[in-house]
């Protein structure tokens, strides 16, 4: 009876800010269809997280609720740490590969324990489902062991699924793992009519990276519904051909109704708040450029956008993290760089994103086409200018400039070249050149806002989702 008349989820996100942030999101629409919620992040997340946004503690409690505001409206949301298996003091982003095959490995001895805990009968309210990333690869050994039902939360669209599901096909191909650099087209994956090899997500490379999309992809077969940050409209070919095999739900996109407002700190670095500087400059004037908060940029190609930016003459916020390097390094700059773009350009090593995007200046957006920017910039009806690195950034980058039309390519080589970048900038930023981007932009934006209404597909799909889970834990 208790399952009946208490669903409660475990949600875990992968240690990432980007799939943090919609994952957040999430915890919140369940919540307030009367879920229990129990909210987990590693205990390094939650120490950034605090420095963050507590810069003078030294020592970060690890029983903050990051959600006590939600919980204060009346949002059953509990909030735990765990050890992602490293010390705090291990640095994540240097180690990158090192840190992933701890995720792989050993990772899940820390959940199953909190998992067993959490499932036991005795417990008041225990917990009766798993909520997953779906780049973990042992949500379905966990869900099974302990009788629980097991979602998984695809935080990106519809095209990088299918692709990491087919990762067979691929290698059939030779399309995996080849190092070579191809221009031909790939056209036998279900569900994508066509997609050039350059498209392709990078760290099939990667043999690390290769072993988790490999493994995560073998676990996500077994999961009992599948949930994506997508729109059907926008994705119909591919959603379907992957709902032939599973319950998938596109349930997308996953934004808060305040969506610039959001009560939860889950910034993993101290923002800087940009509005002052952006009042004081005219509507559509200023280009934001942001790489998020992984991917790597060579010292060469920030050097080359530092003159870009310079020559086109057009005012900007750059979000030129501390880190983007690899590593900390204070002189990544030309000498007196900041003095002479002062006037029109901020330069900052972290912001608020969607309160940025959402400013009436900002008119363009040069984004490394990460899922979530993609996501917000569209939201916000701010056109692209696409620089992909690594990973599902370059399938991102074909939704955005080939599919839907809102974004225009600049990584067509390896690397970047002033002139190029300027150019690109100047033919974005002028609303003459760029009008039927913007007209574009303006109909996505139109099919995001209108897919969340009550009629709308995902709000449809989501409770269709919320039902159906209901049904599985009262059976589980």
């Amino acid at each position: 009876m208790a399952k009946k008349l208490h669903p409660h989820a475990l949600v875990i996100p992968c240690p990432y800010q980007g799939h943090i942030n919609p994952t957040i999101h999430l915890a919140l629409k369940l919540a307030s269809k009367g879920f229990i919620i129990t909210f987990i992040n590693t205990q390094f997340i939650h120490s950034q997280i605090t420095k963050a946004h507590s810069p003078s503690s030294s020592e970060p409690s690890g029983l903050e609720n990051i959600f006590s505001k939600p919980c204060e409206s009346g949002l059953d949301i509990r909030y735990l740490t765990i050890s992602d298996g490293f010390p705090l003091e291990f640095d994540r982003n240097m180690n990158s590969l090192p840190f992933l095959e701890g995720l792989i490995n050993g990772f899940s001895n820390y959940v199953d324990k909190l998992v067993g805990d959490l499932a036991k009968e005795d417990c008041v309210d225990p917990i009766n489902c798993l909520i997953a990333d779906t780049f973990f690869v042992w949500p379905s050994i966990i869900a099974k062991k302990y009788e629980i039902v097991h979602v998984s939360f695809f935080t990106e669209p519809a095209l990088v699924f299918a692709l990491y599901y087919h990762l067979d096909l691929l290698e059939e191909n030779g399309h995996s793992g080849s190092h070579e650099n191809r221009k031909d087209i790939v056209d036998y994956i279900p569900g994508v009519k066509s997609i050039k090899s350059s498209d392709l997500p990078s760290l099939y490379q990667n043999s690390v990276v290769h072993q988790l999309i490999y493994k995560a992809f073998q676990d996500v077969r077994k999961a009992d519904i599948i949930i994506a940050n997508t729109v059907q409209e926008l994705e119909p070919e591919t959603i379907t051909s992957i709902q032939e095999k599973h319950k998938f739900y596109a349930i997308g996109p996953i934004v808060s109704a305040n969506f610039t407002e959001l009560t939860i700190s889950s910034s993993l670095w101290s923002e800087h708040d940009c509005t002052q500087w952006l009042d004081a400059k005219p509507r559509g004037s200023v280009l934001y450029v942001s790489f998020g908060s992984v991917a790597l940029v060579n010292k060469e190609d920030i050097l080359e956008l530092a003159h870009a930016l310079m020559l086109s003459e057009v005012n900007f916020i750059w979000v030129l993290r501390f880190n983007v390097l690899g590593q900390d390094e204070n002189d990544i700059l030309p000498v007196g760089y900041k003095e002479k773009v002062k006037d029109r350009g901020l330069i900052v090593p972290w912001c608020n994103q969607p309160r940025v995007i959402s400013h009436s200046a900002v008119g363009g957006f040069l984004s490394h086409c990460g899922w979530n920017s993609i996501v917000e910039s569209i939201w916000c009806g701010v056109p692209l200018i696409c620089s992909p690195l690594v990973t599902d950034q370059l399938a991102n980058r074909k939704l955005v400039v080939y599919d839907w039309k809102v974004g225009i390519n600049l990584r067509d080589e390896e690397s970047i070249t002033r002139e190029e970048v300027r150019n690109k900038i100047k033919y974005l930023m002028n609303e003459e050149t760029s009008n039927n981007l913007r007209k574009n932009v303006a109909q996505v934006k139109e099919t995001f806002h209108n897919t969340l209404a009550t009629n709308g597909s995902s709000n449809v799909y989501f409770n269709k989702f919320v039902e159906e889970l209901k049904i599985k834990i009262s059976l589980a």
